[in-house]
């Protein structure tokens, strides 16, 4: 697999490897209430999330979306290894990704978390060569599951009150998929 060329551009937005530096910029938007109420991780200060941040494992998957040089949102990309028999678990190693997004929303409804999770499929369908793309969300986070229906990606499951909230409620969950051999197919017919 070769390198990618970071950063990576679209017809608007810029996508690049997050670093330290770039924690105040995504505290601005992931502090906003509308904004944790579907993240994994909510801190109430800077200085818990910042520490979350700049941990190198959470570096290492976290991209960060840039409008005209300002950080926007930010992507995950978290290269995983799918179940496999052990006969041919060698071959599944690293195959496939979970994505998850988030976008200021002072910048919703301009198309921008479409393009840019439109450019992760891409990148890693086209750049890391990955055979399966996956995203999961509570249902009730309609924005989420509609950007990935746009997309093209399956819903495979819709699991039953299986997530607790952090309000205390067990919510629904969605999951979607996407292969590369349907993405492709999906892009020669438009």
């Amino acid at each position: 697999m070769p390198p990618i060329a970071w950063p990576v551009t679209t017809a608007r937005l810029s996508l690049r490897p997050a670093t330290a530096h770039d924690a105040e910029a995504v505290w601005a938007f992931r502090r906003l209430p509308e904004v944790g109420r579907w993240m994994t991780r909510a801190p109430e200060t800077f200085e818990a999330f910042a520490a979350v941040f700049v941990e190198p494992e959470y570096l290492a998957k976290t991209i960060v979306i840039e409008l005209d040089g300002k950080v926007v949102g930010d992507l995950m990309l978290s290269i995983d290894t799918p179940w496999a028999q052990a006969e041919v678990a060698d071959q599944a190693v690293g195959v496939q990704a979970e994505l998850g997004w988030v976008l200021d929303p002072a910048h919703h409804g301009h198309g921008y978390a479409t393009e840019a999770v439109a450019e992760l499929v891409r990148i890693c369908f086209e750049d890391l060569g990955l055979r399966r793309v996956t995203a999961e969300c509570f249902e009730a986070n309609d924005a989420s599951w509609r950007l990935m229906e746009r997309l093209g990606m399956r819903r495979e499951a819709h699991s039953v009150r299986s997530g607790l909230h952090r309000s205390g409620e067990w919510l629904d969950g969605l999951a979607y998929a996407l292969l590369a051999d349907e993405w492709r197919a999906a892009r020669t017919r438009t």
